[in-house]
């Protein structure tokens, strides 16, 4: 919210070449409140000014000897380089105004001046700067807070990949036709899972050996969008080894509550599952 101490404080620059002018235009400012008044004969000064001001306006008179208006507005473009000018233009000439408001002026007054216009559309102008600044520094914080939280987020899911592999031996997601999309850790070599670069998928090389009665059940499961922990099932090796894998795993939704899929984690239980059996 600009409030009307944010206006009055504003940096404004008064440029023309009539000593008159600028002591008129000055005296009505400080008349109204406006505290951070600059004033200027020279229009070749101007740019300088603003480099090392930035003025939230510029009182720009459009008739000057050597250097007009119009030459000035053009070389403030190089320093606002994000296309607004500060500037409200003063003319005597009626057929300038449309001229000035294509070069990229906000707005004008005309001599002679009305100071009750004046007044309003120099208030008018700051208080529109003063928002589109304030936007664009809220624009900028947003860009910083989502830079950070993109860095928070790449170290929590590195975080949570450090903690999968302590934890298990892979972690793997599907999408919502239950194609793989992710694999992290030696799941291919376990498992025999390949990567088809020409598909961008993920599939299963070898579906010969698998239990088939805990392959529908983990199937079942994963069709009915239930989620599961530490599923055991198995799979004989062409060696004829038995083999056992425990797998865990949760559906995802996204924000609408749709269904995008699989995530979770396993790892290879043979030893535990040929430990227990040569106990029993």
């Amino acid at each position: 919210m600009i409030s009307e101490h944010d206006i009055q404080n504003a940096g404004i620059l008064i440029v023309d070449d009539q000593q008159s002018n600028v002591l008129l235009l000055g005296e009505m400012l400080r008349d109204a409140g406006y505290t951070c008044i600059t004033a200027t004969i020279d229009p070749h000064a101007v740019c300088e000014l603003h480099r090392q001001n930035r003025y939230d306006l510029i009182l720009l008179d459009l008739q000057m000897p050597d250097r007009d208006g119009f030459q000035v507005m053009e070389d403030l473009k190089a320093i606002e380089t994000d296309g607004y000018l500060p500037v409200l233009v003063i003319t005597a000439q009626p057929s300038h105004k449309l001229r000035a408001l294509a070069a990229g002026a906000k707005d004008f007054v005309s001599k002679p001046f009305n100071l009750v216009e004046v007044r309003t559309r120099i208030h008018n102008l700051l208080e529109v700067r003063l928002l589109y600044r304030e936007l664009e520094h809220y624009n900028k914080q947003l860009e910083q807070t989502v830079q950070e939280r993109t860095v928070e987020l790449r170290e929590s899911e590195a975080r949570f990949r450090r903690l999968t592999e302590l934890s298990s031996d892979w972690y793997w997601e599907q999408d919502e036709r239950g194609h793989f999309t992710k694999m992290f850790g030696p799941v291919f070599e376990m498992l025999g899972i390949r990567f088809d670069e020409a598909l961008d998928n993920i599939w299963d090389d070898r579906d010969i050996g698998w239990n088939e009665t805990e392959r529908d059940i983990l199937k079942a499961n994963l069709a009915g969008r239930r989620p599961f922990l530490d599923f055991v099932y198995s799979r004989t090796n062409p060696d004829g080894l038995q083999q056992y894998f425990m797998v865990s795993g949760e559906p995802m939704f996204d924000l609408s509550g749709r269904f995008a899929g699989y995530r979770g984690i396993g790892k290879d239980v043979t030893e535990t599952m040929r430990a227990k059996e040569a106990n029993n």
